[in-house]
């Protein structure tokens, strides 16, 4: 799964809209607010998170390597993440994601060879849950396709 790249759709990657597109030569430091797509094929040390109420959709490609917190309601990683991730929605990781840092979802579909060093925090998990003594990170290598959630 490449999020469709090489897509034929005008203007679109990964079958989503691209209105923020970091390309694969960019590096920005910094916090990114936005709408819509946006797509990562370059570098982002910083926060990226969608305005409050928009159908935003965060594409981290496989290049692409984002050091800092993603929040959308839908994150699609395929490259590296440093940071926690808030999916409001859906949160799928590709085979060549990285990701170290916790996964807070409502769904999340994980393709095999996808790797996280964190923990999986459920929207719905009871807040006891979250503020109990940190347990030691897992690490998950994706060993076939999952989806976790409602």
């Amino acid at each position: 799964m490449a999020f469709g790249i090489g897509d034929k759709h005008k203007g679109a990657r990964n079958g989503h809209g691209v209105d923020t597109l970091i390309g694969p030569g960019v590096v920005i430091r910094g916090d990114l607010s936005f709408t819509g797509g946006c797509y990562v094929e370059g570098r982002l040390i910083g926060k990226i998170r969608a305005e409050e109420g928009s159908q935003a959709v965060i594409t981290i490609a496989e290049h692409g390597h984002v050091e800092g917190e993603l929040r959308a309601p839908v994150v699609l990683i395929d490259g590296h993440v440093i940071g926690d991730v808030h999916a409001g929605e859906r949160v799928q990781l590709g085979p060549k994601a990285r990701v170290q840092g916790n996964i807070h979802y409502k769904v999340v579909e994980m393709t095999a060879g996808a790797a996280l060093t964190g923990r999986l925090i459920h929207a719905d998990a009871p807040l006891a849950q979250l503020t109990a003594p940190a347990e030691p990170a897992i690490a998950l290598v994706g060993g076939g396709k999952r989806q976790l959630g409602a």
